[in-house]
Order: structure tokens, then C-alpha cells, then sequence
């Protein structure tokens, strides 16, 4: 869906690309030598062999611009105001959709509190690692279908932990409401960005990269963060790694650790096999 809205970055330059090659064929061969033969033709297709290199670097930009688009495209352009979900029909996943599509009702039906979530007045239920999320997602939120967007509250206990985990459908920005968190990512050069943010400091954490916070206060701190994605997804490293059923021999060799250590590991994530 992306593609169909591509046009908006395609310019004239293009159009002028094309027509300058099929002017400037007629009077340079396949090598680039001039084919004119009176003075007046030479100079002239000597011009539209300017022309000719200078449009070619017009069409690669314009490319490279187009390409772009498509790349930071999260979800696709919503093709209408909004759309509430219809509760009677399920999520439907397309071939040409990276995540699932919820049928909309009729715009008529669509009341104000469609709009308005008070889910994240209070906190969640903590885990183990002290950490607790609210969600809204189009499943909770319905107002949000389409327009690409999803947000949490976290609540992270003193000296609790949001462990290292990624979004693969989207990039998050990070506010801190109260509290101190030591929060960052990790590059695909394995280089990590992280330090103490403060109430007000605002990270943003790229698309794909692992990140994780702390809380390093004195405090319970609470978090709210955006997901340019109405579905960014989630995965846990550490439930990915020992909670995935992947072959315990692969995991000694890959981490240098006992048959044992493994199997201790593994209890904690309650390792799950595909069949």
C-alpha cells in the first residue's frame, strides 16, 4: 500500500529524464560517440549529452527519495478519516500487510469515546522484574485504528527492570514521567547508547534495536511510550533465547555455559518448541 502513494515523490525531473534519453538517442550511439555529421548537430547533441548526464543524477536522487518513503513508511496511509473496528469480524491478515488489518464499522456508528482511553490512570499488574505495562492498542483503543500509532504506560519498582527487548514494527519514544531510569539501546555494532533520564527527558529508541531500562531512583518511576506502529510488537531476549526451545547444545556452545546452567535458565522461561 505503500507503493500506491509513492507518487508523492516523483517530480518533473523524472518526466524530463525520460524524454531527454529518447533526444539524446538520436544523436548518440550505444558508446556514447556523436553521430551528428554538420557543426550545428554536433553542438547541439553535445547539449543534450549534458543534459543527458545531468537528468541521469535527477533520476537517481529522485529514486533514492522514492525508496525513502517506503522505508519509513511504518504502516500504510489510512484511506479514510478513521476506523473504528467492527466488534463482529476479527483481525484479518493480507499478503500486502506486515501486520493485521481490523474491518471497520460504519463511520455513522463511531461515538467520542471511540477516541478516549483511560486506561493508563493506573498502573498494571508488576512482574517478577518489577515491571508493570498498560497497553493501548486498536484492541483496547479503537480510535486508533489505522493511524499507525500505539502507546504503554510502564511503572518500573525501585531497582526493577524492563528487560532487554525490541520492537520489530516500529521505533518508541520514551517520556519519563517521575522517577530516574537508566535506559538505552544497542546498534547493530553492538555499541550501546544508554544513560540516567530524568522526569521530563524524552529517548527515542530506533526501530528493530534492543533497549532496556532500570530504575535507579529512589522512587517507583513511570514511563509513557509511543509506537509509530499500531502494532509494533514484542520480543523478550532473554524469553527468546532460554524460553524458545532452542537445542541445548547450541546454547552451551553459544554462551560457554554447563549443561546444568542451561537447564536452570531454561526453568525460568518455560521453554516453548514448535510442532
Amino acid at each position: 500500500m505503500e507503493v500506491l502513494h509513492s507518487h508523492k515523490v516523483l517530480d518533473w525531473r523524472i518526466l524530463m529524464w525520460f524524454v531527454t534519453v529518447d533526444e539524446c538517442m538520436r544523436v548518440i550511439d550505444a558508446n556514447g560517440k556523436l553521430l551528428a555529421t554538420t557543426e550545428l548537430e554536433r553542438k547541439e547533441a553535445k547539449n543534450k549529452r549534458k543534459m543527458f548526464s545531468k537528468n541521469t543524477l535527477w533520476l537517481l536522487l529522485a529514486f533514492s527519495s522514492l525508496s525513502a518513503s517506503i522505508t519509513l513508511a511504518a504502516d500504510p496511509d489510512p484511506v479514510q478519516d478513521f476506523c473504528i473496528p467492527n466488534p463482529r469480524f476479527g483481525a484479518i491478515k493480507t499478503p500486502h500487510a506486515m501486520h493485521y488489518i481490523l474491518p471497520c464499522k460504519n463511520s455513522s456508528e463511531a461515538t467520542t469515546e471511540d477516541f478516549v482511553f483511560s486506561g493508563l490512570k493506573a498502573s498494571g499488574n508488576f512482574s517478577d522484574t518489577g515491571l508493570a505495562v498498560v497497553s493501548a492498542s486498536p484492541t483496547n483503543f479503537p480510535g486508533l485504528n489505522t493511524l499507525g500509532l500505539s502507546f504503554a504506560r510502564a511503572d518500573i519498582e525501585v531497582g526493577g527492570i524492563n528487560p532487554p527487548h525490541f520492537h520489530p514494527r516500529a521505533t518508541e519514544l520514551v517520556h519519563v514521567v517521575q522517577g530516574k531510569v537508566y535506559s538505552g539501546f544497542v546498534d547493530s555494532s553492538n555499541r550501546v547508547f544508554a544513560r540516567v533520564l530524568e522526569q521530563g527527558e524524552v529517548m527515542v529508541l530506533p526501530k528493530g534495536l534492543v533497549h532496556f531500562m532500570m530504575n535507579v531512583g529512589d522512587e517507583p518511576a513511570t514511563l509513557f511510550g509511543s509506537f509509530n506502529s499500531q502494532n509494533p510488537g514484542i520480543q523478550k531476549i532473554p524469553s527468546a533465547v532460554f524460553g524458545a526451545g532452542i537445542d541445548e547444545e547450541l546454547l552451551q556452545k553459544a554462551f560457554g555455559l554447563s549443561s546444568k546452567q542451561i537447564g536452570t535458565l531454561r526453568k525460568k522461561f518455560d521453554p516453548k518448541t514448535a510442532r
